[in-house]
C-alpha cells in the first residue's frame, strides 16, 4: 500500500536504497532525528522499505519521517554550486580552496587543478586557519558523499562551504571533457 505519493517518488514503501540515493542526507537526516544508521546496531537495511524501517523503530508516522528528509534535502540543496558556478569563481582570482574527498588513488588519477587531497593535517589547517567566509568547495566522485563534509564543515564555522554538484563526475562532463572520467565497482 502507498499510503504516501509524492511526484517525487519517495514513499512509506520506498526501500532505503532508493531513498538514500535520490537523498544523500537521508541518512544524516535519520540519526539526527531519529538516531537510526548511526552505527550496526541501529543501521538500516538497503532492502528494507522506509515503512519497514520505522516499525522496527517504534516511528508512529512514517509521513513524517518522509517530510523530514524531503526538508533536509532543501537544505542541503544550499550547499550545491554547479561546475559552471565553480569554473567562474575559479577564473574569477577570489580566495577558494578545494578539498577532494575522494581516495588517494583516485585523486591521483584524475583532479581539478588547485584542489588538494582531504587529510586529518588539511582537515586540522582549514578549521585553525581558513578564512570562514571564503569559499570552501568539498568535491567527491559524483556529488553525493561531499555533503556530509560539507555539513561537518558548516558545523564547525565555516559560513561559505559548497559541495561541487555532480562531483568531478559532472566537471569532466561540463567544463574538461578531456578529463578522464572513471566508475567504482
Amino acid at each position: 500500500m502507498n499510503v504516501t505519493s509524492q511526484s517525487d517518488g519517495i514513499t512509506q514503501d520506498s526501500l532505503m536504497e532508493a531513498v538514500v540515493e535520490n537523498y544523500p542526507g537521508a541518512q544524516r537526516t535519520l540519526f539526527r532525528h531519529y538516531h537510526i544508521g548511526g552505527c550496526q546496531s541501529c543501521a538500516f537495511k538497503q532492502d528494507e522499505t522506509l515503512a519497514q524501517l520505522c516499525q522496527r523503530n517504534q516511528i508512529e508516522n512514517p509521513d513524517e519521517v518522509i517530510a523530514k528528509i524531503r526538508e533536509s534535502h532543501e537544505e542541503d540543496a544550499r550547499f550545491f554550486i554547479s561546475p559552471g558556478e565553480l569554473s567562474d569563481l575559479i577564473k574569477s582570482g577570489k580566495e577558494i580552496k578545494m578539498i577532494d574527498i575522494r581516495t588517494r588513488e583516485e585523486f591521483e588519477a584524475v583532479k581539478i587543478s588547485g584542489s588538494v587531497m582531504m587529510s586529518q593535517p588539511e582537515m586540522q589547517d582549514i578549521l585553525a586557519y581558513w578564512n570562514p567566509d571564503n569559499p570552501l568547495i568539498i568535491i567527491d566522485h559524483v556529488g553525493q558523499q561531499a555533503l556530509d563534509a560539507a555539513a561537518y564543515f558548516s558545523g564547525h564555522g565555516m559560513h561559505n562551504v559548497r559541495c561541487l554538484q555532480g562531483g568531478i563526475d559532472s566537471w569532466a562532463n561540463e567544463i574538461d571533457p578531456k578529463m578522464p572520467r572513471y566508475t567504482i565497482e
